[in-house]
């Protein structure tokens, strides 16, 4: 297994969620979020992606996204090395003195994979709920 900073590609990161049968965004979409990435980590077996992460901020509020692993190769610690990775990047970038807050939409049953890694749910004694808002075009 290797795992590649900074390599995820389009194609690569459609067949990764298709693979876990999570919803296409448009191609512009999909290439100008790619482009905008502050880092990704990919892992690779066999010159196959089958594992992506991603990283997008400012440089005090950080958002963790599209952690996939491709079904085959659930279960083997590679999510959870990707999102140590995406968190060893924000540890290195803050400086001391700093603060940086990462958050995450969970997909639903996955809450327990990352709180194991540090996270903690929403509601907690310091916040209130998390919240979005979708636009479908």
């Amino acid at each position: 297994m290797e795992y590649k900073e900074n390599a995820l590609c389009y194609e690569d990161y459609c067949k990764l969620r298709e693979s876990v049968e999570w919803q296409l965004y448009s191609k512009e979409q999909t290439q100008k979020a790619l482009n905008n990435n502050l880092y990704t980590v990919i892992a690779v077996e066999d010159n196959q992606t089958i594992g992506m992460g991603r990283l997008i901020g400012d440089g005090v509020y950080y958002m963790i996204a599209d952690i996939v692993v491709h079904p085959n190769y659930q279960k083997q610690g590679i999510g959870n090395k990707i999102v140590n990775m995406l968190i060893e990047y924000v540890d290195k970038a803050t400086p001391i003195g700093g603060r940086s807050s990462i958050q995450l939409i969970a997909v639903k049953g996955k809450e327990t994979f990352y709180e194991k890694i540090g996270f903690k749910l929403i509601p907690h004694e310091f916040c209130g709920s998390g919240m979005r808002k979708v636009i479908h075009k």
